[in-house]
C-alpha cells in the first residue's frame, strides 16, 4: 500500500466511518417507481462495513435524501446511527461526533459532492470515490481507485483496517473456521 506521507498517522486514529449514501454507497442511480424509491448497493462495500463494525469502528450515515431503502441497508448492516433528510449535513454530523464522544481527528468522511465538502472541513480523514466531483477529490486526503457504488467503502475498509493493524487478524478468523 501506498500512502501518501502523514496519511498512515491520520488513518491509525479513525474509530467512526461517517458515509453518504447516493454516489459513495450507490453509484448515484436513483429508481422512482409506484413502490417507491430502490437504490442498488454493492455486496463488497457491506461486507467491508461489517468488518469495521467487528473491528471496532463505528459506522455512520448521513444522506441528504431520506429513503427507506437506505434505512433497511443500514439495519441490515448493523449501522445505528443513519441520520436522514439532512440538506445541511454539518450540524448533524457535529452533533453526532458530539454525541459519541469522538473529536475530528478520529473521525473519517467518504463523500462524494459538493454537499459534503463542510464535513471534510471537520474530518480527520478525508475519502473520496473516484468519480467524485473534482472539488471534493482536492479536498480529500484519499481518492479510491472504485466509483461510488462500485465497492468504494470496502476499499476504504480495508485500508483504514491494514494500516490499523486489524486486517490480518480478520483474515485468521477465516482462515481457522
Amino acid at each position: 500500500m501506498n500512502l501518501q506521507p502523514g496519511l498512515e498517522e491520520k488513518i491509525r486514529k479513525i474509530r467512526v466511518l461517517v458515509l453518504d449514501v447516493d454516489g459513495v454507497m450507490t453509484d448515484g442511480s436513483i429508481w422512482l417507481g409506484k413502490a417507491g424509491e430502490l437504490k442498488r448497493f454493492n455486496v463488497h462495500d457491506g461486507t467491508g462495513i461489517k468488518y469495521l463494525i467487528r473491528s471496532g469502528i463505528q459506522v455512520a450515515i448521513i444522506s441528504g435524501r431520506t429513503s427507506e431503502a437506505v434505512t433497511l441497508r443500514a439495519q441490515e448492516l448493523g449501522i445505528t446511527e443513519c441520520l436522514q433528510g439532512c440538506h445541511k449535513k454539518l450540524p448533524a454530523f457535529l452533533s453526532l461526533i458530539q454525541r459519541l464522544g469522538e473529536t475530528r481527528d478520529t473521525v473519517a468522511c467518504i463523500g462524494d459532492d459538493l454537499t459534503d465538502l463542510p464535513l471534510f472541513n471537520h474530518s480527520g480523514l478525508c475519502i473520496a470515490p473516484q468519480d467524485a466531483t473534482q472539488e471534493v477529490k482536492e479536498h480529500a486526503d484519499l481518492v479510491t481507485a472504485q466509483p461510488g457504488g462500485h465497492g468504494v467503502v470496502r476499499e476504504a475498509a480495508e485500508i483504514l483496517l491494514k494500516v490499523q493493524g486489524k486486517w490480518q487478524s480478520l483474515v485468521e478468523g477465516y482462515l481457522g473456521q
